[in-house]
């Protein structure tokens, strides 16, 4: 297989003094999408519509929310929302926004720079989930255009939910996403990091190997594992040995125990508990239109449910809940790493079922400060 060749521009983010700031950092606002499309949410993406208007509202209270809504979507959506939240005219192929949307960074000088990630559906052609995605592609760009951020084009297939920052020089990611042939085929190990380190502001990249067992991306780390403070990673854990699971977690484990940050600290591990088992009902999948066989979730077939996936907005922390008995726990691991922060436990099955959850719907844009 021939290798993969990035083609960087003229200047990279972090070439101009750009960087992605960590997500606890002050933010400006939040960016989503309004689902629709029926071979991904159910009985005509209503649910998860209220779904998503729930969680908009919530983030409401904390930072400003922008809706990307389709031209026939768009008066169902601003009938949901809040009147606070801005619903914008923009055509996408699917709403997974932290994916396709652009990765905000910021300069010493107040200025927002946007990096528009090329997206090809988790997989393209070999892999993907859906063709075609064009509208998911130039999301970034459009978004970048909204707020008149800096536009830099990156070379690298990947989205947003293969990466975490702390916003000090270190990025979270999976081998499973960004050196898999189907994102980018022949792509070193070191090339993808100087790629990253040169578009995120960064300097050391913390490899993990695989992701959640049964996650449709193909493993992006924010279903796995986030930076919760310098230092300190959050991971999705797990004590059945008879769960895929068990072994996940403790290969990352072990991988982040043995690194250090940008700043030379070593990484301290928190453990998250993965849900109780949840799986997809018969009544659930029979709401789904059979459109697409990429997006042919059946009954019976395991849901990539994790507590890690939540969104850290000013002030707060809106994270799933799921109705299950490791919902209180994790509340109770939150309010712990988080103890400034009001913890928000959203019910998010009919998210779930799509796919993700309330980090792969959600993406930041940080408050860009003079220096």
């Amino acid at each position: 297989m021939a290798a993969h060749t990035l083609i960087a521009p003229c200047e990279t983010p972090r070439a101009a003094g750009f960087r992605m700031p960590a997500e606890w950092e002050p933010q400006a606002g939040c960016w989503m999408a309004w689902p629709e499309r029926p071979d991904t949410w159910r009985l005509g993406a209503k649910p998860a519509q209220a779904a998503f208007a729930r969680l908009a509202n919530t983030i409401a209270r904390f930072a400003p929310v922008t809706m990307l809504a389709s031209a026939g979507q768009w008066g169902n959506a601003v009938r949901q929302l809040d009147p606070a939240v801005r619903v914008v005219e923009m055509t996408t192929n699917d709403a997974w926004l932290r994916d396709t949307g652009a990765t905000f960074v910021i300069d010493d000088h107040g200025r927002l720079g946007a990096i528009d990630w090329q997206f090809n559906g988790w997989g393209g052609l070999t892999d993907g989930l859906y063709f075609p995605w064009d509208a998911d592609d130039a999301v970034a760009a459009k978004m970048c255009d909204l707020e008149r951020a800096r536009h830099f084009r990156a070379p690298l297939v990947t989205e947003g939910g293969a990466i975490h920052v702390d916003g000090q020089g270190t990025i979270l990611t999976t081998e499973a996403c960004l050196l898999n042939a189907n994102r980018n085929p022949g792509l070193t190990r070191a090339d993808a990091e100087a790629c990253l380190c040169d578009y995120l502001g960064a300097s050391r990249v913390i490899w993990l190997a695989d992701g959640v067992p049964d996650d449709i991306t193909g493993g992006h780390v924010d279903n796995l594992a986030c930076f919760v403070a310098p230092g300190v990673v959050l991971l999705a854990w797990c004590d059945d040995p008879a769960d895929p699971h068990y072994a996940v977690s403790r290969a990352a484990e072990a991988r982040l125990l043995a690194a250090c940050d940008a700043q030379g600290r070593p990484i301290r591990v928190e453990r998250m508990p993965m849900p109780t088992p949840m799986f997809l009902t018969a009544e659930e999948a029979g709401g789904l239109d059979r459109t697409n066989p990429r997006l042919s979730a059946t009954a019976g077939d395991r849901l990539a449910a994790s507590y890690v996936n939540f969104l850290i907005v000013n002030g707060a922390v809106i994270a799933p809940a799921f109705g299950v008995p490791t919902d209180a726990a994790a509340e109770a691991i939150l309010t712990g790493l988080f103890p400034t922060h009001e913890i928000v436990m959203l019910p998010s099955r009919d998210i779930l079922l799509g796919g993700g959850n309330i980090h792969c719907v959600t993406q930041q844009q940080p408050t860009a400060r003079g220096a």
